[in-house]
């Protein structure tokens, strides 16, 4: 079946050097994609006559020394919420079973148009909050390390299909969690950048004001490159931040001398508790950006919980003003899991939500103000090793307070790394947090501890 590279980096290293072809390489992906589907539901469809006429245009280039930039010939995978022209979008949902799109999202545009492999489309929460379910046309994505285990926010199918080696990156959203999550649970790097970085244009809604788009990749310097032909100023998304490109490549192994982190102890200790694994990651972590000439401190920001009531109360309205119209009409088509949430979604009002949006602007002052003597924030990405699949309850986001949403409501770079593995080998992750456009701060800290450790070299079986 062969062996993908260790990462996207390697790989485009490779191609560069013409010691890798870009048709090989996607053949790989795609046999590999297709042996291991069947137990992994990672990917809700293949594209192969797609993968392989981009492969043989990438291999071309390279052939002729025109190759666009590090992503071309890279096989990636877009999570099943990202419009694809020609190719079905479903959103995990029998309600969009037959929705065909003309064109493609700006991203998956981004994206080809740095040659980038489409291998297929992955698997998702239904609607990219209503998940793990088992009543939809498809099953729910499984976890590479263990696959009776949960992959996370609803960017699932790409969290396995990147543990799995069945593709070098993929593309995520994050509302609440939804990259961070999936990266935090198989083991990978996967960042939710600044509110506004990336456009959303495309990309089927959850709730606008939160909604991020983002990659997932094995490395944080592969997340890195993935982001950085995703990044730009969109006209055809209000929310979109129009202000030049930052660089998020050239500082990238610029280590951690002076950088000063604070560590929100709190948050994993005593708001919510983590496993021994979990804290123990985030000791580790910590200890190594010490060594490496960081400043470590400690950072008290409000309880989880103030931001956990702001948060869902805000993705649940909004939410429901996306779904209104198929909630009076196709009630019944939805999965259990969503269906109730959005039914429970009917009895915020619009006060509530006010209410909500005005505890927000409190929260985004206190954290911005708790970040003027740090640069980065260091704390749990989430709170256990992977659940198994059917023990997670379909309320399960609301009933603890989250690790993640925190940073959808302040806007904030925020990228989850693998910090080591727990009990029966699972994986446990940690989070950095940057000010809003830093993102390049955040890759570089989290790159620098990579590279201090070896947790990249692990894979599951």
């Amino acid at each position: 079946m062969g062996e993908l590279p260790l990462g996207l980096a390697e790989a485009a290293r490779l191609i560069a050097a013409k010691q890798l072809s870009p048709v090989e390489l996607a053949e790989c992906a795609l046999t590999r994609a297709e042996a291991r589907n069947p137990e992994l539901h990672a990917f809700i469809r293949l594209t192969p006559d797609l993968a392989l006429s981009q492969a043989r245009a990438a291999e071309a280039r390279q052939m002729s020394g025109a190759l666009k930039g590090p992503l071309d010939g890279i096989p990636i995978g877009h999570k099943d919420i990202f419009e694809t022209a020609g190719i079905p979008t479903t959103g995990h949902s029998r309600i969009l079973a037959d929705h065909v799109p003309a064109k493609d999202a700006a991203v998956v545009r981004a994206w080809a148009e740095a040659g980038a492999v489409t291998i297929g489309k992955t698997a998702t929460h239904e609607f990219a909050w209503g998940g793990p379910s088992f009543d939809l046309p498809w099953p729910p994505a499984r976890n590479p390390w263990d696959t009776t285990r949960f992959t996370g926010g609803s960017s699932t199918g790409a969290g396995a299909a990147v543990a799995a080696g069945l593709v070098l990156g993929a593309t995520g959203s994050d509302t609440g969690g939804s990259i961070r999550g999936p990266a935090g649970l198989c083991g990978l790097a996967g960042i939710k950048p600044t509110y506004g970085l990336c456009s959303r244009s495309g990309v089927l809604p959850l709730a606008h004001s939160l909604d991020t788009t983002g990659p997932i990749a094995w490395t944080v310097e592969d997340c890195a490159l993935l982001l950085q032909a995703m990044a730009g100023h969109d006209p055809e998304d209000p929310s979109s931040a129009d202000r030049p490109v930052p660089d998020l490549i050239s500082g990238l192994g610029g280590g951690v001398r002076g950088l000063r982190i604070g560590l929100i102890r709190h948050f994993h200790e005593s708001d919510l508790v983590a496993s021994p694994a979990v804290r123990a990651g985030v000791d580790h972590m910590a200890a190594v950006l010490r060594a490496e000439g960081a400043i470590l401190s400690e950072v008290t920001l409000p309880p989880l919980l103030d931001f956990h009531a702001a948060g869902w109360l805000i993705l649940m309205s909004e939410a429901h003003a996306v779904h209104e119209p198929w909630l009076r009409t196709r009630f019944h088509d939805y999965g259990e899991i969503l269906r109730e949430r959005l039914a429970l979604a009917t009895l915020v009002s619009a006060a509530d939500y006010l209410q909500a949006q005005r505890q927000r602007r409190r929260l985004c002052q206190q954290v911005a103000a708790a970040m003027e003597g740090v640069d980065l924030l260091l704390t749990a990405a989430q709170p256990t090793e992977a659940l198994p699949i059917d023990r997670v309850s379909k309320f399960a986001s609301l009933e603890s307070p989250g690790l993640t949403i925190p940073f959808n409501l302040t806007g904030q770079p925020a990228l989850a790394v693998c910090t080591g593995f727990g009990e029966g080998g699972l994986p446990v992750g940690a989070q950095l947090i940057g000010r809003p456009f830093e993102d390049a701060t955040v890759l570089r800290a989290g790159h620098a501890f990579e590279r201090a450790t070896a947790w990249r070299a692990r894979r599951a079986a």
